[in-house]
């Protein structure tokens, strides 16, 4: 299986954003991170990460008898290149983005799951905003969007810090308008 379709599954997906940040987990620990998938589908999808080279396993112990494996994501193989982005169809893009609805569905419902859950406690927000931006503004946009989210994306875990799920998403839903349009 080639990376796309590795990271094209929802829950494969969701292993690899419990594992960001340097984290060491075995497969027990990230069955507790995803408590509404299957302990047997977890072990499967962890596997093909692995198998993929999406994973490695960090350090292995025994366990009663058995070798428990903490695995660690090779961040520098969880990335799908630009190249690979222009070469995908546009059937391709629809799959690639009801993968990341998916996942943004199951992360949310259990979140909302969870005993503790307040939304507005945790500043949740699922805002949408329709801007208008010419080409420059745009890439400015993602530039300055870039500039704020990629130091805390090296993060790490402590006992002060809940990890969220951010999922910027942009894209047009209307053409320009005519110059007679706007005038």
């Amino acid at each position: 299986m080639d990376t796309l379709e590795l990271l094209a599954h929802p829950v494969r997906l969701r292993i690899v954003h419990a594992m960001r940040s340097g984290r060491m987990l075995t497969t027990s620990q990230l069955c507790t991170l995803v408590p509404d998938v299957s302990k047997a589908m977890v072990y499967r999808h962890v596997d093909l990460l692995s198998k993929g080279g999406i994973l490695e396993v960090a350090e292995e112990r025994r366990v009663r008898g058995a070798v428990e494996r903490a695995f660690r994501l090779r961040e520098d193989r969880a990335v799908i290149d630009a190249d690979t982005v222009k070469s995908l169809s546009l059937d391709d893009h629809r799959g690639a983005f009801a993968v990341a609805l998916a996942v943004l569905a199951a992360e949310f419902n259990a979140y909302l799951e969870q005993e503790h859950a307040d939304p507005a406690a945790d500043l949740v927000g699922y805002r949408q905003h329709a801007v208008w931006l010419s080409r420059d503004e745009l890439h400015e946009l993602i530039s300055e969007l870039r500039s704020a989210i990629a130091p805390r994306l090296a993060n790490h875990p402590t006992s002060d810090r809940a990890r969220y799920l951010l999922s910027p998403i942009l894209f047009p839903n209307e053409e320009p308008p005519t110059d007679s349009a706007t005038a």
